[in-house]
């Protein structure tokens, strides 16, 4: 054991740290500001509490698992890793050496202002993501991934720490028979049923930590333990509706099912994606890439009346549509946001919003282009019981049931009474990339195939306000997440006078269809284009 000497102002450790102040504190233990008399360099010094207290055979455990840490931390070489450099014992009790990051953790950060932008969300999110690949190319799993255990240095680099329960591969376990080890809230679902964890477990924990980050909260925190561990295992969490572009990638990342994850390319795609989409203009639609197999709506839906609400009607009006996924442009020959896209986002976890609602005409088009019912520009003036007129801040009007408010989900306009069960969706594109909306359907239905029983129920131009360069497309698929079962869409996208490009979009669940085709019409008859 090193002795300590107190010369100077703080406790001396091993003859060479000078402690100074305590720089945070949680479960385990208390981490320090240090000075190294040695190097002279500032350190950072944890201090394992947890020991003081500890029988002597906990106290054998602790010490292994800090050795552990330390070995696991120093097999990764990456600058997004806290470096590791000295392990001590004082006091009965492990003592480990760090690297010093001078800024705050994304804990503490999103504490402080409430919640983190996502753009900023997604460029930590990134950083995590390539220091977690370096780990595990090392063979070594993290395992408790948190908000708390992301440091955020004030020169804008982002590093991970505290590997104290990493597992390194081929090293036998030092947790007991039934100890689950880790923060509850942040464990991925396999986790807590006892499986073994891999890297996809990792990449849950990091889903959980951007949720917290733009969300201000964690995603199944409970009233308790156990009914924290039921929600991992079994709850969906409430969409993220302030995550805006990023919301589809930390949904991918909270499937359940580790097989069905993003792996970590996939995921830093999507990262990548939602960083780049998060710098476009209000109302377009992107289509963000997703791994195969995921549901549609599910990243899509909004928050929960976080936006100015339209009315202050009860939303209790008749069901209105969901909107599908949405898809991304992509930037230099990518899908074009105005048409909304609708996939990949679900592919990737769930749901995106598909875009724009399409357009209103009845379905009496006989196969071939049909005419909306309502020719004037201004739609028809009558509103019917029922139904209230918006002015839309960004310039456009529309009539919607009464009850339905208005939210974003990134840059895309929703208005829905119950976050995105039934859901009507606008954007717009003053620049459309493709020669016309019939084009750029065909181009996003490419992505939607990949929706779970995904079935075009039509497709083809059509003339909307007396406008040739319009297009119609009607489809169904199999919702697995948010709001699981059959859902319908239709998607209305026309080029007006002044060349830009409206999408005019709504969903809901199947078994609503009727209705919801039927507020589709009213919805269409009475839109105002921005003037």
């Amino acid at each position: 054991m090193e002795h300590s000497q107190s010369t100077g102002t703080g406790l001396l450790l091993a003859g060479r740290y000078r402690l100074g102040e305590s720089i945070g504190s949680g479960g385990m233990g208390k981490v320090w500001r240090a000075h190294d008399e040695v190097l002279h360099r500032v350190v950072a010094i944890k201090e394992l509490t947890a020991g003081r207290y500890a029988s002597e055979a906990d106290r054998i455990v602790l010490h292994a698992r800090t050795q552990k840490e330390a070995r696991a931390a120093a097999r990764i070489s990456h600058p997004g890793v806290v470096t590791v450099h000295d392990v001590l014992d004082h006091d009965d009790r492990p003592w480990i050496v760090m690297q010093y990051v001078d800024g705050p953790s994304l804990a503490d950060a999103a504490k402080e202002s409430g919640r983190i932008p996502a753009a900023e969300a997604a460029r930590v999110g990134l950083q995590v993501l390539r220091a977690l690949g370096a780990a595990h190319a090392a063979g070594v799993l993290h395992r408790d991934v948190k908000p708390a255990n992301v440091l955020l240095n004030r020169d804008g680099r982002v590093l991970i720490t505290d590997f104290g329960i990493a597992a390194i591969e081929g090293d036998s376990t030092i947790t007991r028979t039934g100890e689950i080890v880790g923060s509850i809230d942040y464990l991925a679902p396999e986790r807590v049923r006892g499986a073994d964890p891999g890297p996809a477990s990792d990449l849950w924990s990091l889903g959980a930590t951007l949720y917290a980050a733009v969300e201000g909260e964690s995603p199944f925190r409970r009233s308790s333990p156990l009914s924290t561990m039921q929600a991992v295992v079994s709850e969906e969490p409430r969409h993220p509706g302030s995550a805006g572009p990023l919301a589809h990638v930390i949904m991918a990342l909270l499937t359940k099912d580790p097989a069905t994850r993003p792996s970590a390319a996939e995921a830093e795609r999507m990262l990548r994606e939602a960083m780049d989409s998060g710098s476009g203009s209000a109302g377009a639609h992107r289509t963000p890439q997703v791994p195969a197999q995921r549901t549609t709506e599910r990243h899509e839906r909004p928050a929960p009346s976080r936006q100015p609400s339209v009315t202050k009607a009860a939303p209790v009006p008749p069901p209105g549509p969901a909107a599908p996924p949405a898809a991304q442009p992509r930037r230099g020959g990518r899908l074009r946001r105005a048409l909304v896209v609708v996939v990949l986002a679900a592919v990737v976890g769930g749901g995106a919003g598909v875009a724009a609602m399409k357009y209103a005409n009845s379905d009496n088009d006989g196969g071939g282009q049909t005419q909306s019912r309502t020719n004037q520009p201004g739609g028809s003036s009558d509103v019917p019981a029922g139904w209230q007129r918006v002015d839309d801040p960004e310039g456009f009007s529309l009539l919607v049931p009464k009850g339905w408010t208005r939210q974003m989900d990134g840059d895309q306009i929703d208005y829905t009474p119950d976050n995105g069960h039934h859901r009507i969706r606008i954007s717009s594109n003053a620049s459309p990339e493709f020669e016309n909306p019939y084009t750029h359907m065909l181009a996003m239905e490419k992505n939607l195939k990949r929706l779970p029983e995904y079935q075009r129920v039509k497709l083809r131009p059509n003339t909307f306000r007396d406008q040739p360069s319009s297009a119609l497309w009607e489809f169904t698929w199999i919702e697995k997440k948010d709001f699981p079962g059959p859902r319908h869409a239709i998607d209305q996208i026309y080029i007006a006078d002044d060349g830009t490009e409206y999408a005019l979009y709504m969903s809901g669940p199947e078994e609503d269809w009727a209705t919801t085709r039927q507020q589709f019409d009213i919805m269409l008859r009475g839109w105002r284009p921005r003037a």
